[in-house]
């Protein structure tokens, strides 16, 4: 595994060049604020008419283009619009508006790596592709660390892509953290693994469970959002700082029994065959080609399930006891009024 430092980019790259973020999500704020205020001084956010993203570009200083205006004037278009719009967006404002030689990137290889955008032999294609929430990736920038990033490159027709990409990488504080060399395919498929059976599928699920449960057998719902819910963000806090053998040190005995006895009575063998079978309709291709089904129709069906679990009672106790706790809101990464 090749990883790239500050000092192996040169961040000069990046500053000599027309660079516009398509979309300002999570995201594409992170990536535009970071870039500016890295000495990039050519940078517009590039939104369709209309969009309530507007107002927060604006106020964060930046010009906003429409999206087939920005493709004109860009050398580099980072996109960072949602999975599902992406396709429409490269036929309907990039292919044939950006100039030839210039270059298009992505934070996330479910476009490239399925075929949904097929782009043109005179174009530089890569990735830079944060490992972590674009209100992370803004809030260590600022803070002077970094967020690691993955760089591929899928098209280098220039011949210098890869030294492009780490240079883009530096200016969002990928540098300081590391930027580690991967492909369009590994990063999509391992990244739609990890989300799905673990980090949000996975997790969410297994915590809803564990409410239900408890409430299920009579405990209070406050104790069983503290005991599911609340404190998991406490053990991970200790797996990110050193592992989980780091987290087993700081638990007690008593925890640390219960884990080994009992944790792999629930996360069995069947539980790994089901990830193996997600494995294996991400590799297919069938997951992504669901997902665009979905958008074809209006996102009914994901709507639905969004609106579900908004409803959960662990929503509604857990709005209620996040309240008792006003130092969360004090360092809260989310303001939705700005990002």
């Amino acid at each position: 595994m090749r990883v790239y430092y500050d000092r192996d980019a040169d961040v000069n790259l990046i500053k000599d060049k027309n660079v516009a973020i398509f979309g300002y999500g999570s995201q594409g704020h992170a990536h535009a604020n970071n870039l500016k205020d890295s000495g990039c001084e050519n940078v517009v956010v590039a939104l369709r008419a209309g969009s309530g993203s507007i107002a927060k570009a604006e106020a964060a200083g930046f010009k906003v283009m429409l999206p087939s205006e920005a493709a004109a004037w860009a050398d580099l278009a980072m996109v960072l619009t949602p999975d599902e719009g992406q396709a429409d967006l490269w036929v309907d404002d990039l292919r044939d508006n950006m100039r030839q030689g210039t270059a298009m990137a992505f934070a996330h290889g479910l476009s490239i790596h399925f075929n949904l955008i097929e782009p043109r032999e005179d174009m530089d294609v890569f990735m830079i592709a944060p490992k972590g929430p674009g209100h992370t990736v803004r809030s260590e920038y600022v803070r002077g660390a970094g967020v690691p990033c993955l760089v591929a490159i899928e098209q280098n027709a220039s011949g210098n892509a890869l030294e492009i990409g780490l240079s883009y990488s530096a200016a969002i504080g990928g540098g300081r953290a590391g930027t580690i060399e991967t492909t369009f395919r590994e990063e999509c498929e391992t990244d739609l693994f990890g989300e799905q059976t673990v980090l949000c599928g996975g997790v969410c699920e297994l915590m809803r469970a564990g409410f239900e449960i408890l409430v299920e057998a009579g405990y209070a719902p406050e104790m069983a959002y503290f005991e599911c819910m609340h404190e998991m963000k406490l053990i991970v806090d200790l797996i990110y700082e050193g592992g989980i053998a780091n987290m087993n040190y700081s638990i007690s005995n008593t925890a640390e029994y219960g884990e080994y006895v009992t944790g792999p009575a629930i996360i069995d063998d069947s539980v790994k065959d089901r990830m193996r079978e997600a494995l294996g309709r991400i590799q297919s291709g069938e997951f992504a080609a669901n997902w665009m089904l979905e958008n074809k129709v209006n996102q009914a069906s994901f709507k639905a399930m969004r609106r579900r679990s908004s409803e959960h009672q662990s929503e509604e106790v857990g709005e209620k006891l996040r309240a008792m706790m006003p130092w969360i809101a004090e360092g809260r990464l989310v303001d939705k009024s700005k990002n």
